[in-house]
C-alpha cells in the first residue's frame, strides 16, 4: 500500500554506515559502500539503505558468480560486520530501533536488506517502485519486493524539518538524495548515487540511466549545496572513503 509519513521531530545526529568495500573494474576504483541512520529529537530513527545481500558476506565468490556480478567489479571486503545489524549496533541501536527505511534506489549494494524492518515503512520514489522487481544487477537473481508498507515519492519533499528528500532521477529511475540539518553541523547533503563521486561530475555521468537528467540533476545538488554552505558526502567516493567518519562516530 502506499501511505504518507512524516517525521515528527527535528534531526539532531547522522551516522555513516560501513558496508564494505567494493572494486568497480572500469576505472578500476575502490569505493565503500554505505548507509546512513538519521536521529530525531523524537526518538525517531531513519535508516537509509541496507549494502549488500547477506550472501555475500556469507560467501562472496559464489554470491558474485550467482548474480554475475563480475563483469561489473569485485568485492573486496564484505564481512559479516559490514552487515546492517552490526552496523546499527556500533551505534548502540538494534534492527528493531529503524521506525523509518529509505531506499535512495535500489541497485544490489543498496538493496541487500530492504526486507529486514517489518516494523518501518519503506520510502522510496514512486518511479522506483514502479518496476517490476528491484533493479538489482543481473536479473538473474533479482529480489522481489518486500511485502510492506511504502510511502511513494514523485518530487522532491519535506519529509519534517531540516529533513528533505530530493528525487533526482539519473544513476536510477527514482534516484533519491538527501539534505539533512543539524544543530552543530548544519546543513549535509547526502547524494546517494546521485553523484557517487566528485569526477563524476566532469565525466558528465557517463554510464547512468539516464545521462542528461543525471547532469541536470548533479547540477543541481551541487547548486544547492553551494547556496546553503552544506558539507557534501558522495555515494562511493573513493577519495573520502578512506577517511570517512563513520559508526560508531556521529555527525551532530
Amino acid at each position: 500500500m502506499n501511505m504518507q509519513v512524516s517525521l515528527k521531530g527535528k534531526p539532531i545526529r547522522l551516522a555513516v554506515l560501513d558496508y564494505g568495500l567494493f572494486r568497480v573494474h572500469s576505472g578500476p576504483r575502490d569505493v565503500g559502500i554505505c548507509g546512513y541512520v538519521v536521529q530525531t529529537d523524537a526518538g525517531e530513527t531513519v535508516l537509509i539503505d541496507t549494502g549488500f545481500p547477506q550472501k555475500y558476506a556469507d560467501d562472496p565468490d559464489a554470491a558474485t558468480v550467482e548474480d554475475d556480478l563480475g563483469s561489473f567489479g569485485q568485492v573486496l571486503s564484505v564481512t559479516p560486520e559490514n552487515m546492517p545489524g552490526p552496523q546499527l549496533a556500533k551505534l548502540g541501536l538494534t534492527k528493531q530501533d529503524v521506525t523509518l527505511m529509505i531506499q535512495s534506489h535500489t541497485h544490489i549494494d543498496h538493496v541487500g536488506d530492504m526486507a529486514g524492518y517489518p516494523q518501518a515503512p519503506i520510502l522510496i520514489a514512486a518511479a522506483e517502485r514502479a518496476l517490476p522487481r528491484p533493479l538489482y544487477w543481473s536479473g538473474k537473481q533479482a529480489i522481489e519486493w518486500p511485502d510492506a508498507d511504502y510511502a511513494l515519492v514523485s518530487q522532491d519533499i519535506a519529509l519534517g524539518d531540516g529533513f528533505e528528500v530530493l528525487l533526482c532521477p539519473g544513476h536510477a529511475p527514482g534516484q533519491l538524495a538527501f539534505m539533512i540539518r543539524l544543530p552543530d553541523t548544519g546543513w549535509i547533503l547526502l547524494t546517494s548515487d546521485a553523484i557517487s563521486r566528485a569526477s563524476e561530475i566532469d565525466e558528465k555521468f557517463a554510464g547512468s540511466w539516464n545521462d542528461d537528467l543525471a547532469i541536470e540533476h548533479g547540477a543541481r545538488l551541487m547548486a544547492l549545496a553551494k547556496e546553503r554552505n552544506a558539507m557534501v558526502i558522495f555515494g562511493h567516493s573513493p577519495e573520502d572513503w578512506p577517511t570517512q567518519r563513520k559508526a560508531p562516530d556521529w555527525f551532530t
